[in-house]
């Protein structure tokens, strides 16, 4: 039972970081604000911006 435990909290984890929710908790940290929609709509278009900025080559 304690493994299916430690491999539901390792794929919760991942699954976090892949969705980029750890991503926004450690935004509103850095920034002292709390969760609202405009708020979430700020780091969006922010993450967006700057990773569609940078230019691919090939």
């Amino acid at each position: 039972m304690n493994r299916v435990r430690t491999i539901a909290r390792i794929l919760m984890g991942l699954l976090r970081e892949l969705s980029d929710e750890n991503a926004y908790q450690r935004h509103l940290a850095a920034h002292g604000r709390v969760h609202s929609p405009e708020e979430y709509r700020r780091f969006t278009d922010h993450h967006w911006k700057a990773k569609y900025a940078r230019a691919k080559c090939c």
